[in-house]
């Protein structure tokens, strides 16, 4: 039987660990002032609508799995074998960018004169340690993702705190006006995205249902705490590193430490609080890797004990119950992506953010599925005992959903088209192949599902 360890505090901490990403901050900051902006007006047409659906079906139906359990639920198997590898392989293919960006700032802090291919070496190290916390009990790996969000939020804290004292000394990097806050369409395209980016995972922590004390009383309360924590310290983190640092110089990898250095670095003290600092950021980079595996490769492992997946993926531990074949699965994927498209880049932050685009790309897929399938449950199941329920009836509902749906189109379109600068043939290409190799999988595990079934 399955321990039940996970309360509203862990889904809440679970939660932040997952959606609030200090790799953001820098790629909504080069937005420059009217980032602001983004993020209130995404906050408002998507953010806290999607938080609101994620809770409504996180407790209504808290099946093992998740978003792979209600897409299968609305569109049958193979839909749901879709959603949950284009879940599953965009962790893979994300986990190498996350440990460039950990590499990049460990080069910064400890290493300056580290190459590329020292970074991608850490990256893969990573990414391995990673797979190994994965392996271990939920019990021992929930602390990585916990302990994450509370050094998020005292980064965030600090950033917010530190830019208020350096703004009173030294003025504001970039000019904060009401023209300045305008939508500048033409520096916004390219990162838009990361802002959309940087709000999913609500669902994410479902996942692991089974191990829940509470969910239909606690997800929705650990869902709206969170999201107010986000929304609130993505906006200030932002303002913090514009008040730094003009928008033009913001480095997408080193953008974080450039700030920390420059709000606290003047005295050795400060110097030292701004290294500790940056430590911590190190963490979380590791702890979002982490976070996100935890529950990619638990829906993973679901999708193939129910033949809709490679076998290897439903390997799980005897000792632990821990999904092991996914865990060393998205291990393999990840050494291999980050070899392939370390040989492409120029640097870091070219790395990075090939990595980051393509992974997203793939990542916001199933989240339309999930959308979809939302909208299909109101109608079809309108008596479905919900214990927290979205008001407004099937209208809102509605609205809340295709209002996430265009949102999320538009994001994708924007990660492989770039205005100005054209097609992205990398983040397209990986994006094809990926799928492609998605749909070969789904097919190997239905014909050996149809033959363990003939034999029987």
């Amino acid at each position: 039987m399955t321990e039940k360890i996970l309360g509203k505090k862990d889904l809440v901490l679970f939660t932040v660990s997952a959606i609030l990403l200090l790799d953001t901050l820098a790629s909504a900051a080069s937005i420059g002032v009217s980032s602001v902006f983004w993020w209130l007006f995404l906050g408002v047409v998507f953010f806290i609508p999607f938080a609101l659906i994620s809770a409504e079906m996180s407790c209504s139906y808290p099946e093992q799995g998740g978003i792979y359990a209600w897409v299968k639920t609305a569109f049958g198997n193979r839909w749901a074998a879709r959603a949950s590898w284009s879940y599953w392989i965009n962790t893979a293919v994300w986990i190498p960018a996350i440990g460039i960006l950990f590499a990049g700032i460990f080069k910064q802090m400890f290493i300056p004169d580290l190459s590329l291919l020292g970074q991608i070496a850490i990256g893969l190290t990573l990414t391995w340690i990673t797979v190994a916390v994965n392996i271990v009990s939920l019990d021992i790996g929930r602390f990585v993702p916990d302990t994450g969000a509370i050094f998020k939020i005292l980064i965030f804290i600090a950033l917010i705190i530190g830019a208020f004292n350096y703004v009173g000394e030294h003025g504001m990097a970039n000019e904060f006006s009401l023209a300045a806050l305008k939508p500048d369409w033409s520096a916004s395209f390219q990162y838009i995205p990361a802002i959309i980016y940087g709000m999913l995972g609500f669902e994410l922590v479902s996942a692991s249902s089974k191990e829940m004390k509470d969910p239909a009383r606690d997800m929705p309360k650990a869902v709206l705490i969170s999201a107010t924590i986000i929304i609130v310290l993505y906006i200030l983190g932002t303002i913090a590193m514009l008040a730094a640092i003009p928008a033009q110089d913001i480095n997408l990898v080193e953008g974080l430490m450039d700030t920390l250095y420059l709000l606290f670095g003047e005295s050795v003290a400060g110097q030292t609080f701004a290294m500790t600092l940056g430590i911590a950021a190190l963490f979380t980079f590791f702890s979002n890797g982490v976070t996100w595996a935890l529950g990619c490769n638990r829906a993973a492992a679901e999708a193939a004990k129910m033949g809709e997946l490679p076998a290897i993926f439903g390997k799980e531990s005897k000792t632990t119950g821990t999904p092991v074949g996914a865990s060393i699965m998205m291990g393999l994927v990840s050494t291999l992506t980050i070899i392939l498209y370390g040989f492409l880049a120029g640097s870091n932050e070219d790395l990075f953010w090939a990595l980051f685009a393509f992974s997203a790309v793939i990542f916001m897929l199933p989240y339309i599925g999930m959308l979809l399938a939302f909208i299909k449950a109101r109608i079809e199941q309108p008596n479905h005992v919900r214990p927290y329920k979205i008001p407004g009836g099937i209208l809102i509902a509605r609205l809340f959903a295709y209002s996430c749906i265009t949102v999320l189109t538009i994001a994708i379109f924007l990660f492989i088209y770039s205005p100005g600068e054209g097609m992205q043939w990398t983040v397209l290409t990986g994006v094809i192949v990926t799928l492609i190799i998605g749909e070969f999988a789904i097919r190997i595990a239905e014909k050996t599902k149809s033959d363990q079934q003939i034999n029987l």
